[in-house]
Formats: structure tokens, sequence, C-alpha cells
């Protein structure tokens, strides 16, 4: 297997045992199964040993007593050769190691093992200390005292008992070697008796054990896991799936799940969630396709409202510029009327002298003049009175900028305004609908002069950015200013800062509006007392946008 494939394997070993409810029951019970087994099996162990010891010293001690017994015959009649004989026979059983006698005095009267014979024993060893601890020795030992267990050369188990042999009343009356009846024991049998059976026994059973815990303890594992799986992992499975698939959309997704348990019961409340929540979607998406109809009907219904309301504000601006037209065609007239009258005058009287002639070309011309002068301010009304689709077009900003100038001119003299004229040159033609720039510019100086009724200074521009991307037009004023409160809402709708019945708060709306469909941006910068700048900034042609898009754009509003 790849390294990169064996490790996501791994990995996805990993998260499985991490994150897995089923995984961590299964280690959960083989973690306790393996606690309790161990302390089981060390339990039984040991008492498997005691019982096999307890065996073991019983074995000894009958051993160590059919010896003595079988013995006691031929010590009546003080035959050595015999006893000796009864001794080495007994010793050759299975099982038996060695077995001497010791008298009274420690020394080794017989032995299995000639080499021990004569030999003495120090009362401190291990085989007189049961009686000898004392300075008096004991008479008679407790049954546990007589035993005792030590490993041989090659590390066996050696059980080792010790039978006291009294003084009977058969011996003291014996006649060939009889004893004192003070003596109350004669000496001392020490029977050695090998565990190694027991041991060997033991060990088969520790294996045995070991195997039958472990062979329970797999098919423990193996039944818990087929349960586990079968009652928590799959249902949580498939849970796990159910949600997973919800949450991707699959709104009403049913878990197949007949178990009565409690994963039954979350199952079904979960079939149960998923139909509602199916139920509610439904519900929503419905709602949802009445709100998008409801929604398009107030968005006609806006459109066509906006289309009235901006119908409104360009009569609105059209009243007021056709008041500025009269205002300005009634000077032109006058002249002409004078003129005119005039020159009736000299017809009347018959003066047609050179002089008058000169005269007379001179008021023709200045009638002529007026008269173009009036023509224009019509056309201009005329212009601006036109409805209709955007009419985009190169357009020399600056000539739209003087235009405004000309038709309020009068009006700004009039209203001891001073006008800073401030354009500059070399600016390219913008690809947009003049008429429409003029309406929002004459909207601002007008706004800009309504600011300064006393009187004040107003100053209208023109520049192009320093990547000539865009065209910027200012107006500013130094009038009293906008508040603070009014400020960021003053492109709404009925917003304004004019007297009651002075105003419609439409003109800055709708200027925003003609400027945000020739893709440009409005900005209005203003400090209460020391004036207000409107700022517009308009696409140059080689910015990214495009007039056909401008065009698009156009249309889509004024269908």
């Amino acid at each position: 297997m790849p390294e990169t494939e064996l490790t996501r394997w791994w990995t996805a070993v990993r998260e499985h045992f991490r994150h897995g409810l089923g995984t961590k029951l299964i280690g959960l019970l083989l973690g306790a199964m393996i606690v309790i087994f161990a302390l089981l099996g060390y339990l039984t162990i040991r008492l498997h040993r005691q019982h096999l010891d307890a065996a073991a010293l019983q074995s000894a001690e009958r051993i160590s007593d059919v010896i003595k017994r079988s013995t006691m015959y031929s010590m009546m009649r003080n035959d050595r050769e015999g006893l000796y004989h009864s001794m080495a026979t007994m010793a050759n059983e299975p099982g038996v190691v060695r077995v001497r006698i010791f008298d009274r005095e420690g020394r080794i009267t017989y032995s299995t093992e000639p080499t021990e014979l004569s030999h003495g024993v120090d009362k401190n060893a291990e085989a007189c200390y049961g009686c000898h601890a004392q300075q008096q020795p004991l008479s008679k030992l407790n049954r546990p005292d007589r035993f005792r267990v030590y490993r041989n050369g090659g590390g066996a188990r050696v059980l080792a008992i010790i039978t006291p042999i009294e003084n009977q009343a058969e011996c003291s009356n014996a006649a060939c070697h009889a004893h004192p009846e003070s003596q109350q024991i004669l000496g001392v049998l020490d029977t050695h008796m090998s565990l190694a059976r027991a041991d060997q026994q033991l060990a088969q059973s520790t294996w045995q054990m070991l195997a039958y815990d472990l062979l329970a303890m797999i098919a423990i594992a193996v039944l818990s896991w087929l349960f586990i799986w079968k009652m928590v992992d799959r249902p949580l499975k498939q849970l796990e799936e159910g949600t997973e698939r919800l949450s991707k959309g699959e709104l009403g997704y049913q878990i197949e799940l007949p178990s009565q348990d409690q994963i039954g019961d979350l199952a079904s409340s979960f079939n149960t969630m998923s139909m509602q929540l199916h139920g509610a979607n439904e519900e929503l998406v419905s709602w949802t396709r009445t709100l998008e109809d409801r929604v398009e009907q107030k968005t006609r219904e806006l459109r066509r409202a906006y289309d009235e309301v901006l119908h409104v504000e360009t009569m609105s601006s059209l009243g007021k510029m056709a008041a500025v037209v009269a205002h300005e065609i009634n000077n032109p007239l006058s002249g002409i009327l004078t003129y005119s009258k005039l020159l009736k005058k000299w017809v009347d009287q018959d003066e047609t002298g050179a002089a008058r002639k000169e005269e007379a070309i001179q008021c023709l011309d200045l009638i002529t003049s007026e008269s173009r002068r009036c023509g224009d301010l019509v056309k201009s009304l005329l212009s601006f009175s036109r409805q209709g689709p955007m009419n985009v077009q190169p357009t020399d900003i600056n000539k739209v900028v003087q235009q405004c100038v000309l038709l309020l001119r009068h009006n700004l003299e009039h209203a001891s305004i001073q006008l800073n004229l401030g354009v500059a040159d070399g600016l390219p033609l913008l690809q947009c609908d003049p008429s429409q720039i003029e309406q929002v510019l004459l909207a601002l100086i007008v706004n800009a002069m309504d600011a300064m009724p006393r009187g004040g200074n107003l100053w209208l521009g023109t520049k192009l950015s320093n990547d000539g991307a865009r065209v910027a037009i200012t107006v500013r004023d130094d009038g009293g200013g906008i508040a603070p409160d009014i400020l960021p809402k003053i492109f709404d709708p009925f917003v304004t800062t004019k007297e009651h019945g002075h105003g419609t708060g439409l003109g800055l709306a709708v200027s925003r509006s003609i400027v945000e469909r020739h893709s440009g941006k409005i900005g209005v910068q203003s400090e209460l007392g020391k004036g207000t700048t409107v700022t517009i900034t308009l696409p140059a042609p080689r910015a990214s946008i495009a007039t056909d898009a401008i065009l698009t754009g156009a249309e889509g509003r004024t269908r």
C-alpha cells in the first residue's frame, strides 16, 4: 500500500476510534473485561495454588506418618537394618525427595543420602528452629510449624515436614534399649516431598485458564460488537446520514429504523422533524412565490410613482426655469419694443437721411441680436422640458455648465451672489444626456441660491481626476449649511432644508437618480454657518463604463 494511502487509512481509522460511539463502547467493554478477567484469573490461580499446596501438605503428612508407623516395629526390636530398609523403600516412592532421622542431639542417624550420616545439624537450622527457637525446646509443634517450603539447587520447590518421634510406653519398657520415661522426644523424622508435580499442574491450569479467558473475551467482544453494531452503531450512522442529507437540503428524508428502543424513538422524532421541516419549507416556498409576485407588483407601482415624481420634479424645475426665462426674455423684448417704436417714429417722420439710416441699421442689428437671444432661451427651455429616454451623446461638460450660467446669470446678479466660475480646459467629451445633466446642475445652483437669501459667493467648476478616469463638477456656496442630523438623509425623497411650502424635497433625490443612471456619484459636504459643497463625478470615456451600458440602464429605467 502506498504511503499516502496508508496515511489516509490510518487517519480514517484514528478518526473512527476517536469519534465512533460504538468503538468507544467496545474499547470500554474490552478494558473492563481485561481488568475483570485478570483479577478473576489471579484470584483463581492463587486459590488453586493454595488447594494444591494443601493437598501436598496432606500427602506429605500422611507419608511421614506412614513411614513413622512402618518403622515402629523395627525400632522396638532395635532392628536398624530393617528400619533403614523400610525407610529406603518408602523413599523410593514417587515424589519423595529425601528422608532422614535426627536424634535428640541433632545428629543425623539415618538419611537416604549417605553423605549426611553422623553429621550434626545446627539447632538454629530451618528444620530445628520450630522447636528450638526458645531456650527450652518444645515438646510439641503446631501443625503449621511442622511444614516448610524451600527451593533446591535446581530451583524446584520442595515441601519438608518434621514429625517428632515420641517416647511411648513400649519404648521405655523395651528390654533391648529402654529409654527413660522422662525423655519425651527420642528424635525427629524429616521427610522432603517434591512439589514439582503440583507446580506443573498449576502452570498447566494457569495456561488453560488463560486460554479459556482469552477465548471467552474474544467471544464476548465479538458478541458485544455485533450487538453494539446492530443496536447502536448502525442506527447512529443512519441518524448521522439523515442529518447530513437534511443539512444538504433533502427535507423530508426518512430513516428506516424499526427498533423499539430509545434510539428508535430518536429516529422517529427525527423523521417527524424532517417532515415538519419539509412542510415548513413548502409553505415558505409558497409564501416566497407569493411574495415575489407582490414585490414585483409593488416594484411596478413604485416605478410608476417614481416616474410621476420625476415628472413632477421636472415640471417644478421647468416652472422655475420658465420664470427665469420669462424674466430673461423680458429685457430683450423691452429693447426690441423700444427700438421698433423708434424705427416706426423715424419712418412716420420720413427721416431717411444717411445718419438716420446708419442708426436704423444699428437698431435692426440690436433687434436681431435680442431676438436671437430670446430664441436661444426658448430653445433651452424646450430642450429642458423634453421627456423621453436618455439621449446619450458625446458632450462637452463645460458647455453645459456655461449654458446653466447663461440661464441663471441675471438671477444671480439680482440676488447679489458673486459667481466664481472655474472650468478646466481640455476635458474629454462625456457620454451623457446633456439636458438631464443640465437639469441637475440647475437644481443644485437654485438650491445654492436659496441657501444665500442675503447674497454670497457661488463657486462652480469642473476638473479631471488624477487618473483621468472621471470628471468632477463642483457646486459650492457659503450659505447657512445643512444640519448634521439632516445631512445623512439629504438625498431621501421629501427631505428638505427649506421652509414649508418652498420646496418639495425631491430635487436632490431626482438629481441622485439621474447621476446614478449615468454611472456617476453625487456627494454632499456641509458645515453649519460655513456653506455646502456638492460634487458630481461622471465617468470619462476611457473608464470602464461603456456607452452601451449607460444606454441599457437608461432604457430600463424609462420603460
